[in-house]
């Protein structure tokens, strides 16, 4: 980082790591977790595919050909999830030259399936050839075209041959025959084949490709920046860890044996690593990560969350890592009491729930069937210390927690919370006041979708009263290929929560636009055009090797409704996304995306992406608060920028925090789109701690603006 050279950050590095015992118990405890899940993590291991294979080594060679090709094709599947995958072709291909001698025996279900398997392991090899290992700006954006057609088409040629045999002995209209179309479609694009080399009853038509309205192309920029990281699923916190003035990027990986990585800000939207002068080499694994400032002093701290979906297997430490202010971290976790119990978690959020000036914690875990999970309140004490309050406080929860995220809707100052679910009622705990919460989701009817995933707060149609949008995690690959071909599917749709100011909501998804099949775990929200409407983008997918669908971007058109722009502006990334982070990384005033991709599987790695935007002429103020008797991240502060555009007044406003649930933006740098205003007539803040309201008049647009909360530094409760 920028506040030492590089050599210098690794002495101090080292100073700190011999001072930090509970860093170096951290350190040691994830490199035992890297070396058990070598072998036996649930995604990850290969103890199943060393058996598999040793298994095939000892069978006799006189044994039936119907075991041989059973253990042929078994194996291939799992040399294809622990990212082997020419050994998984060669045991497919064995299969096929065994068809002959098996064919009566093992059933027609048996045979489509291998053909399936051909396809993509095909499909699959042939964008590690060319999607990966020769990346180009347009590599798997849905309509793959341009740079992203394959130059080593051989691959994907071999695909379209197996996929078409599958779809032959696949009884139109099923789920795996549509899924089977789907991506034939996609390998046909990838040879520069689509449309017209499609046969005619397979083809999904062009059109079903185009975008509600015209956006300009975002480019993804990722490798010129030197953000392209190869990795699985993961997440992301844009923040100014050095506090130069520019945003720095903090990226981590599901893969407990993967470091997670910092790059900071160059000044010009390239980046530079910094991971090893940051003392962060040994801090493996975590799917999600949110910020925070837990001590106050001005630098943003991190949280990494481990364990995900894995039940009781997942029972990995999660990291706080404590940002020095010298251009290192120390992992402080056992010294602040959030290393006591170890639970699967991937979800987070931090508020001030009490009013008393610093950050809380609540921590959303994975209640199984074999694991009672409660979720975790930890109330900041001081000193950089947490104590556990959930079971006074009533918001255990015990649930499959999947998005956790603070906001104060009934506008009564105290933050509340809600919880998303995935196979169960989500959760909106209202703040009382007192220490204690009570759900009250079932009465004001937002406890869906019933598998719901990543959800925010958010004041969509900017009327000065938060809304909530969950999105709902249940769309499979048919179901997206059936909404492109204007067919009706099965999966549950997103919920976007209108709130009317005074504590209630109303479902408005569907008349705002949104009605496609969807199925994201990364997703956040920011202003693309800079007209002061939060846009919003969804990382999708699931673990399934064959789950291919773009990840997906709808525009506000001023709180009317939402347009998917998905294929207009090139962002129908066809890997699984995951999280997702606004921030303008080029300080030119407009916000580019970051997005983190992978997948669980070992043989789902992927480049992360970084779209850099264009530019739409719009003007912005770009806002850096400092709470003096609030928390000094100024988290659960509004901001209200009113405005002159067109000769009316019209208000924009900005609640502080991270965005969604996947994915963390800037808390110390809010930029907020001010459309064509002609002027700012002014600016107000409230500050929900001290319940004060401060105003400023002389602010010009286009400007960066630092503002501290009035008062004395003794204000601070």
């Amino acid at each position: 980082m920028k506040a030492c050279t590089f050599v210098g950050c690794l002495a101090i590095a080292a100073v700190a790591q011999a001072q930090a015992p509970g860093h170096e118990r951290m350190v040691e405890h994830l490199d035992r977790i890297r070396e058990e899940a070598s072998r036996n993590h649930f995604y990850l291991g290969d103890a199943k595919a060393q058996s598999m294979r040793n298994a095939l080594q000892s069978m006799r060679p006189d044994a039936p050909a119907v075991l041989r090709w059973e253990a042929h094709l078994k194996l291939g599947e799992e040399e294809q999830h622990v990212g082997e995958e020419l050994a998984a072709i060669e045991h497919f291909e064995e299969c096929l030259t065994l068809l002959p001698e098996v064919e009566g025996e093992i059933g027609a279900q048996w045979v489509s399936r291998l053909y399936y398997r051909l396809g993509m392991a095909y499909l699959r090899f042939g964008e590690t050839q060319n999607c990966a290992l020769h990346h180009a700006t347009e590599s798997c954006i849905l309509p793959i075209r341009g740079s992203g057609i394959h130059v080593d088409r051989e691959p994907s040629r071999r695909a379209t041959i197996y996929l078409q045999e599958f779809l032959k002995r696949t009884p139109a209209g099923t789920e795996p025959y549509i899924t089977g179309r789907w991506l034939l479609n996609i390998a046909y694009m990838t040879i520069d084949g689509y449309p017209d080399d499609v046969p005619p009853r397979f083809v999904i038509p062009p059109e079903s490709f185009g975008s509600d309205e015209v956006f300009p192309v975002f480019d993804n920029v990722a490798m010129r920046s030197s953000v392209g990281t190869y990795s699985l699923s993961g997440g992301v916190v844009v923040e100014d860890f050095d506090a130069d003035g520019s945003l720095d990027l903090l990226v981590s990986s599901y893969d407990p044996s993967e470091q997670l990585r910092l790059f900071v800000n160059d000044g010009d939207g390239t980046f530079t690593e910094f991971t090893d002068a940051s003392n962060l080499a040994g801090i493996l694994g975590g799917l999600n990560m949110v910020q925070g400032d837990m001590d106050n002093d001005g630098d943003m701290d991190v949280l990494v969350l481990r364990g995900a979906w894995m039940g009781a297997g997942g029972r990995h430490p999660n990291s706080l890592l404590r940002n020095n202010g010298d251009g290192t971290f120390t992992d402080v976790t056992f010294e602040s009491g959030l290393g006591d119990e170890h639970y699967p978690s991937q979800t987070a959020a931090w508020a001030d729930y009490d009013l008393d000036g610093d950050l809380d914690l609540y921590i959303g875990n994975e209640t199984t069937d074999g694991l009672s999970a409660p979720a975790q309140l930890f109330n900041n004490v001081g000193g950089g210390t947490f104590v556990d309050v959930a079971i006074e406080a009533g918001v255990q929860n015990l649930r499959f927690t999947k998005g956790v995220v603070w906001g104060d809707y009934d506008s009564d100052r105290w933050p509340d919370l809600y919880v998303s679910n995935v196979d169960g009622d989500n959760r909106l705990y209202r703040n009382l006041g007192d220490g204690r919460f009570e759900d009250v989701a079932p009465q004001l009817d937002v406890t869906r979708p019933s598998t719901s995933f990543p959800v925010w707060f958010w004041d969509f149609d900017n009327d000065g009263a938060l809304d909530i949008y969950v999105a709902g995690y249940d769309a499979l690959v048919d179901d997206v290929a059936l909404s492109y071909l204007g067919a009706s599917f099965s999966a549950e749709l997103a919920r976007l929560y209108r709130g009317d100011g005074d504590g209630g909501f109303e479902d408005v998804a569907v008349e705002m636009g949104l009605t496609d099949p969807t199925a994201p775990m990364g997703a956040n929200f920011g202003d693309l055009d800079g007209d002061g409407y939060p846009d919003f983008y969804l990382g999708t997918g699931y673990t399934a090797y064959h789950a291919l669908m773009p990840n997906l971007m709808y525009r506000n058109r001023e709180g009317r409704g939402f347009s998917n722009v998905t294929t207009a502006g090139g962002f129908g990334h066809l890997q699984k996304g995951h999280a997702v982070a606004f921030a303008d990384f080029d300080g030119d005033g407009d916000q580019d995306v970051f997005e983190q991709m992978g997948g669980a599987l070992a043989g789902d790695k992927y480049n992360d992406v970084l779209y850099d935007n264009p530019g739409f002429g719009h003007h912005f103020i770009d806002i850096a608060l400092t709470g003096v008797g609030s928390d000094r991240a100024a988290v659960g502060a509004r901001i209200r920028v009113q405005i002159r555009e067109n000769g009316v007044s019209r208000s924009v406003f900005k609640f502080v925090n991270s965005g969604g649930s996947f994915g963390a933006n800037s808390v110390l740098r809010q930029m907020i789109g001010l459309g064509s205003a002609e002027r700012i007539e002014r600016l107000e803040i409230y500050w929900p701690t001290t319940d004060r309201t401060q105003t400023l008049t002389d602010v010009s647009l286009d400007s960066e603006l630092w503002v501290k909360e009035p008062g004395p530094a003794s204000a601070r409760k």
